[in-house]
Parts: structure tokens; C-alpha cells; sequence
């Protein structure tokens, strides 16, 4: 059985997802050259890997790239294309000649979240257009499956559950580097990481650090990533000489020295589906917490990850650094299950297995 699949962005999940599918089924997997071309190495061999040249979503060399992938397609042959995000414009047109190969969609989001300006450079109708045009959907819970059954025409066997598999590249990196952690200073490092929008709640962040200024003098914050500016909540710091903010793209060999280095990974979301940065944090076996948002919370508790805390309340989000920062023995723990996890139920490898049982069973159905 041969699956082919297409994205044009979400990198650590991709690699993560089409490695651990490779294990069990053929893969072809397409993507833009411009965003693979250097990650490349950390791609399974088993996966035929082909880099296109994908345009932007504005280019107008948009149906001349369609009509060589769908030439790509007709070549291949696959039983099935799985579409690894909804996130598409151009592909809508291509879809009608693809048939009647069955086609598959990954949701990532059901709904834009707050602040989220890179989903929105996308016309509305676009993922929505995909899903409609998708035979089957592939979800990460089962709360996001019954969003998807709400919004969308789709009979529940229609609509597949498969967990975003751990991100293991950066350990590996780590690894190869022959990385290490900082030295043990005394402080207690928490990690805010990814795009910095809205949703993330680096505000409720930025009250809860003030509420610990005194309880944990040893107490530091880093926020890495790009997006909104962090120092726009500067007013409402503790101390701002506690923070290490980095508002820009982290590179790899940094951001595997970022998780290397923390005690706690946070996630403070007002808003959110899943989270890549959780599966990231696993890897390194660090312990996180995370508010009570979409399918957080039904990951971290039964899996013994972290600590979960209601979303916009700094209050609680204060409390639970508080509880991790004076127990590392508490902290090790979680650590201990997150690797388990990430190595374990979590792998690539059994995702795809997974992966691979849904491909057959839609396959079987057409």
C-alpha cells in the first residue's frame, strides 16, 4: 500500500508523522522545497521524499506547480493522499482530478484562535472548502472530533482519531551535538516556547511571575519564539531582570538548547486544539503545565505530564510553578513519564501504526 503525503508547512509535525507512517507503509511525501530542502537529514529514508517547487499562496505560477503534482500523483499511484493540514488554497482546484484516489485532511484547528495572523492570511472559505472536498478527517482527540461532527457534514466513521505524534528531532539533535544542560545555579527556569500570539496567555504568564516575585526570588522566565512583542506586558512584571525573551525564530541547535536547559515547560493558553510544543517538551522529559483547553488536559493528566490549571487564571497558574519549583522530586517524575510517553504510546512509530490501520480501513471503504 502506498500513502502520499502533502503540506505545505508544520515541519516537526510532518517529520514526525510521515517518519513513523514509513514504518508500516510506503510513503511519498511532497513538499516545498524552500521549508524542507535543509531538514531533509532528519526525514526517515524509508520515506520517498520529493521537493517541490511550491509557491507562495499569491504567486500566479499557482496552476502550472498544480498541474506537475498532480502529474506527480498520476505517476505514484498511491491508494490514498492524506492532505497533513487544511490549511491549502490552491490544492481546492487540483482535488476534482485527483479521483478517485480517496482523500484524506489532518485538522489541526477547528477554529482560527485569537491572534493566530499566520492562519488568517488565508481566506476563510479555503480549509473549509478542503474538509467539504475531503472524504475523511483526521483530528487529535476526541473532542476535536465531535467540533468537526458539529460543524462539519461528516458521518462519524468519516472522522479519525490520531494523536500529533512526539517531536524527537530536537533531542536527536541534542544528542548528535553532544549537547548539555546548563549547571545546576540554583534558579528554577520556566519556558513559554512557540508563536507568541494572543492565545498562548503570556499575560497570565507575566501575573503569575509577579505573584511569585517574593515566594521564588530564584524564579526565571523565558519566552522564545516570534510573534506579538512580549515587553508590551512589561508594566505588569514582578521584575523584569528575571526575564529572558527572545521574540524571533529560534533556530534548531537553540531551541533544543532552550528545552535542554528549562526546568518546566508552560502553556498557558486561553485557547488551543493540541500543542506541539507539549510533544516537543516529552522529548526532553521535562514537565509542563498546561491549562484546561482543548486536548490538553485529556492528554497530560492520563499520561502523568504535568500539572493542568484553568485557562486566564494567573492565580493558579502561580500556584502550580510554585508547586514544581519546590519539588523537584515531583518534577522528576513527570519527567520520567513524559519520556516514557513520548518514546512509547507517543512514538512516530505507533502514531503511524495507527496512521497506516486508518489508511486501510479507508481504502477498504471505497
Amino acid at each position: 500500500m502506498k500513502a502520499l503525503l502533502l503540506v505545505s508547512e508544520l515541519e516537526d509535525y510532518t517529520i514526525s508523522f510521515a517518519s513513523g507512517v514509513a514504518q508500516h507503509l510506503d510513503v511519498v511525501l511532497a513538499v516545498p522545497r524552500r521549508r524542507y530542502a535543509h531538514l531533509a537529514s532528519s526525514i526517515d529514508p524509508a520515506v520517498d521524499l520529493h521537493l517541490l517547487d511550491w509557491p507562495r499562496h499569491r504567486s500566479l505560477s499557482n496552476p502550472w506547480f498544480l498541474y506537475h503534482l498532480t502529474r506527480l500523483i498520476r505517476q505514484e499511484q498511491p491508494n490514498l493522499i492524506h492532505l497533513l493540514s487544511n490549511s491549502t488554497l490552491w490544492l481546492n482546484l487540483a482535488v476534482p482530478f485527483w479521483r478517485p484516489i480517496p482523500l484524506v485532511t489532518t485538522v489541526h484547528d477547528v477554529a482560527i484562535h485569537p491572534g493566530d495572523s499566520d492562519t488568517r492570511t488565508l481566506p476563510g472559505w479555503a480549509p473549509e472548502l478542503m474538509v467539504k472536498q475531503s472524504g475523511h478527517i483526521v483530528v487529535h482527540g476526541e473532542g476535536l472530533k465531535r467540533l468537526v461532527l458539529d460543524r462539519y457534514s461528516k458521518s462519524p466513521g468519516c472522522v479519525h482519531v490520531l494523536s500529533h505524534p512526539s517531536i524527537l528531532r530536537y533531542a536527536e539533535l541534542a544528542r548528535q551535538l553532544k549537547m548539555a544542560p546548563r549547571e545546576a545555579d540554583g534558579t528554577v527556569r520556566v519556558l513559554l516556547f512557540g508563536r507568541i500570539f494572543a492565545y498562548k496567555g503570556l499575560e497570565h504568564l507575566v501575573r503569575a511571575e509577579a505573584m511569585l516575585k517574593d515566594a521564588l526570588p530564584n524564579l526565571r522566565i523565558t519566552v522564545a519564539g516570534r510573534g506579538d512583542n512580549p515587553l508590551i506586558f512589561k508594566p505588569l512584571m514582578g521584575d523584569a531582570n528575571r526575564y529572558d525573551i527572545r521574540n524571533r525564530f529560534i533556530e534548531d541547535a537553540e531551541v533544543a538548547q532552550l528545552f535542554l536547559d528549562t526546568d518546566i515547560v508552560v502553556l498557558p493558553y486561553t485557547e488551543a486544539s493540541q500543542s506541539g510544543v507539549l510533544n516537543l517538551a516529552a522529548a526532553f522529559g521535562k514537565p509542563v503545565i498546561v491549562t484546561d483547553v482543548g486536548e490538553l488536559r485529556d492528554t497530560v493528566q492520563p499520561n502523568g505530564l504535568g500539572l493542568v490549571v484553568p485557562p486566564g487564571d494567573a492565580k493558579e497558574l502561580a500556584a502550580a510553578i510554585r508547586t514544581l519549583a519546590d519539588n523537584g522530586a515531583l518534577r522528576s517524575i513527570f519527567g520520567d513519564n513524559a519520556l516514557e510517553w513520548a518514546k512509547g504510546p507517543n512514538s512516530p512509530e505507533r502514531v503511524g501504526a495507527q496512521a497506516a490501520a486508518v489508511y486501510r480501513e479507508v481504502v477498504g471503504s471505497c
